[in-house]
């Protein structure tokens, strides 16, 4: 098949895109505001850049609250810090449960059931149950037109400033266990998938 998406001639039930770009990492965005209120949201246009310095990018919707902003990208801007939390298989039903649309002074950390714990760098908490946290500040924004004003997004991109893994995700011979953390990616839809034992194999670059 053939589709223009400014057309959306795709004749299917759903908008096919998010189902073509996959598996999707998820940005586990941790924030604070001002006045110190947590809040914490997925997102999975999330992934790394570049490695010196490490940094990363995400983005969200800018037309859903009042100022146009969503509350993870209303406090970046405004404290120039947050934490990408890695989100697992034994935190998705909390990771799920934090995309909810709350008002600014909800803290979604808190609704999902889980740990705010200090950062060691930046003032941005981290999630206690997460394997792993990436401290980062805020380097700039960068806004993506929309066809209308409501399909407008902003990416965030951020320098990793500090990184924490959990000691017990490390192997042996010093490497990430990928496989014991089981990360999980978005897929399309209400789909997501799992990194695990089956999931994984290796190719030598030539």
């Amino acid at each position: 098949m053939f589709y223009e998406p400014k057309k959306k001639n795709h004749g299917l039930p759903k908008n096919p895109f998010n189902s073509l770009i996959v598996p999707r990492p998820i940005g586990w965005i941790s924030s604070v505001d001002e006045s110190g209120i947590h809040n914490l949201a997925p997102y999975s246009f999330f992934n790394a850049v570049s490695y010196s310095p490490p940094t990363v990018m995400f983005s969200g919707g800018v037309g859903s609250a009042s100022d146009g902003l969503k509350d993870s990208i209303r406090n970046i801007e405004a404290t120039g810090e947050f934490v990408c939390n890695l989100a697992t298989w034994d935190t998705r039903e909390q990771m799920n449960k934090s995309s909810q649309t709350l008002p600014p002074e909800s803290d979604e950390i808190v609704l999902s059931g889980l740990t705010a714990i200090p950062s060691k760098i930046v003032n941005a908490p981290r999630i206690k149950e997460a394997p792993v946290h990436l401290e980062c500040r805020y380097l700039k924004s960068v806004d993506i037109p929309g066809w209308t004003e409501a399909d407008a997004y902003r990416v965030i991109f951020g320098e990793v400033v500090g990184i924490h893994i959990k000691d017990e995700f490390i192997t042996e011979e010093g490497l990430v266990d990928v496989i014991k953390m089981l990360a999980i990616g978005r897929l399309g839809y209400n789909d997501y998938t799992r990194v695990d034992s089956e999931s994984i194999f290796s190719m030598n670059r030539p």
